[in-house]
């Protein structure tokens, strides 16, 4: 009903719309290699020429993030001007009903291509291509729907595991209890889920956790598994505390410099390996204990805030049955996905605009 409504709130409105960092590795698919192709020829700079072209500024926030200083709405306004120059019609309020597909022929004669017949509230369509880039189930409220897998279950292509991505974690009430008032508290640390490290910021929510590192972590993190999560990436606790073991400070007080002081005295009277007391009452087996929880403090997510609070949808139309170059279907001619609709779902910086500008781009190139 909107036009391009997840550009209009991505960033907080600013538009994330690329990273300059972008490479295959920033990206979560069952088939690591597939987004290379397309990355390869439509990169960062080839965005931000277009950026450019419209005259609008940008600025570069960290790790490679480019934000609109204009805003979003100054994204898709370049993206409609640039739709309208090629001339592309739009259908806004158009519910599609039905998607049938005639094959292509080899007996029916030269030039018989063929055809897919979309029916709409707003009547009927056909055309030789059929382009799908519906996007995946986050953010239900700007009109995210699973049609896309849909036409592909259509047309017997697979579609991998779908779970929410990019998304906040919960933990059970009773266990979270005593962290639900220190809502709004952030500080930056390293989380490690399996393989996988981050390093930004923490927030800390009434229902568990988030911030950037989380959400980051979030598109690998599996049920049931603990997050690692290193409180204070930078210091070497056990050297800092045997230098402090005279001092009568509580260990809470201590930490204040790191945290606010409502986190230090909840983790430190939640933490079960020592008591909070004064730093010279700890021996070096008890130091050692909280240099332990203090890097490695180990946390069991109950579950995710679902695709209501998803920034991104992780799985998609299996990527084994499309194109790299092209995003085609190798067993159906003529139809194509692209974005979010794939298995390709990129990490939080700007990369899931690129993989989406990058894939239509490939798609665009061969219609």
């Amino acid at each position: 009903k909107k036009l391009a409504e997840k550009i209009r709130i991505s960033g907080g409105g600013r538009c994330n719309f690329t990273n300059l960092n972008t490479m295959p590795d920033n990206f979560i698919s069952s088939n690591p290699h597939f987004c290379r192709s397309a990355l390869a020829r439509y990169s960062p700079q080839d965005f931000i020429a277009l950026v450019k072209k419209h005259n609008l500024a940008y600025s570069e926030k960290t790790l490679g993030q480019l934000f609109c200083d204009d805003g979003s709405e100054a994204i898709i306004t370049l993206l409609r001007d640039e739709c309208d120059a090629a001339g592309v019609k739009r259908y806004m309020s158009c519910e599609i009903e039905e998607v049938k597909h005639t094959p292509y022929a080899a007996d029916a004669g030269i030039g018989k291509k063929a055809k897919f017949y979309v029916s709409t509230s707003r009547g009927e369509f056909e055309a030789v291509s059929l382009v799908v880039a519906t996007g995946g189930l986050s953010i239900p409220k700007t009109g995210a729907t699973p049609f896309g897998y849909h036409v592909a279950e259509q047309f017997g292509i697979p579609i991998t595991k779908l779970k929410a991505g990019l998304v906040p974690l919960t933990f059970a009430p009773d266990e979270w209890k005593p962290y639900a008032d220190l809502t709004g508290v952030s500080f930056p640390a390293i989380v490690t889920t399996g393989k996988q490290s981050f390093r930004e910021s923490l927030l800390v929510t009434h229902r568990g956790l988030s911030g950037p590192v989380i959400l980051q972590a979030s598109s690998y993190w599996q049920p049931g598994e603990a997050l690692h999560i290193n409180l204070l990436p930078d210091c070497d606790v056990e050297t800092l505390l045997t230098e402090q073991k005279t001092s009568k400070k509580l260990l809470s007080n201590y930490l204040i410099q790191w945290f606010p002081k409502s986190f230090a005295e909840i983790w430190c009277e939640q933490n079960k390996s020592f008591e909070n007391k004064p730093l010279n009452q700890y021996n070096d087996k008890q130091r050692k204990a909280i240099a332990v929880q203090l890097h490695d403090w180990q946390v069991i997510p109950s579950g995710t805030q679902g695709y209501t609070k998803a920034e991104v949808t992780c799985g998609g139309v299996d990527t084994h049955a499309l194109s790299s170059k092209t995003m085609e279907c190798l067993e159906v001619p003529g139809l194509y996905f692209i974005g979010e609709v794939v298995d390709v779902t990129g990490q939080l910086g700007g990369y899931n605009f690129q993989w989406a500008w990058a894939s239509g781009f490939a798609a665009g190139q061969a219609v």
